[in-house]
């Protein structure tokens, strides 16, 4: 299964009283998809992540702005509840039948944590937590991208991933693959850097299931021009 690159955010005077107002914020300043510019889904939990959710709504009816659906879930507020809002944003995937790069919708997932829910599982996760999609859309593939990159000794884990690797090698298309990969990294970035001043936040880490250092992963691929 591939791994997921993350973003965990603590804000600035996050409290019961403002945890709303400021997931409101935070929620304003995500670049949502050119072909599904609104969000889809909320799912309420209380206690812990295990629990089956307390409510859900399915969004994709109608655009839904930041502001309703903070709306709708000020009836489920505590320190013990969380709050997760599904989306898509736009982010360059490679078209293996086309042989193209393309800016495709893909899964996007926002949590807000209450302090006191999954005993404080906000604390190593944040107050509020991206699921922004897949590592390899920030990383590339078998290391084949930034600064130290070999690509030449580039190794595959399974067949579908060695066809992409074998065509990347040549030196126009790893070129093009620094650059789309490189886009999606700066898109990453400069939704933090809203959220940073909209919010505002306190810190924010990047980290990913695969990755040890995945900020310092990150910079090495903008590093290469």
């Amino acid at each position: 299964m591939a791994n997921r690159a993350y973003v965990s955010a603590w804000a600035n005077d996050f409290s019961e009283s403002t945890k709303l107002e400021q997931f409101q914020k935070f929620l304003e300043t995500a670049p949502l998809s050119a072909s599904r510019p609104s969000f889809t889904e909320a799912i309420v939990r209380a206690v812990d992540i295990s629990e089956t959710p307390v409510r859900e709504w399915d969004f994709r009816s109608r655009a839904f702005a930041p502001a309703e659906i903070i709306d709708v879930l000020r009836e489920y507020e505590g320190p013990d509840v969380a709050y997760e809002i599904n989306a898509q944003w736009d982010l360059w995937t490679f078209d293996s039948a086309e042989h193209r790069w393309r800016q495709t919708p893909q899964r996007l997932e926002i949590f807000c944590y209450g302090r006191e829910f999954d005993d404080g599982l906000a604390r190593e996760q944040g107050d509020f937590l991206i699921n922004a999609g897949f590592e390899h859309f920030f990383t590339g593939h078998a290391g084949m991208l930034g600064v130290n990159a070999k690509p030449e000794e580039a190794r595959a884990s399974h067949p579908e991933e060695a066809k992409f690797l074998a065509e990347m090698v040549d030196p126009e298309r790893l070129a093009e693959y620094q650059e789309k990969t490189r886009d999606n990294i700066q898109k990453l970035f400069r939704w933090l850097r809203a959220a940073e001043t909209a919010v505002p936040l306190e810190r924010y880490r990047l980290w990913s299931e695969g990755e040890e250092d995945l900020e310092a992963r990150l910079d090495e691929i903008l590093a290469v021009r």
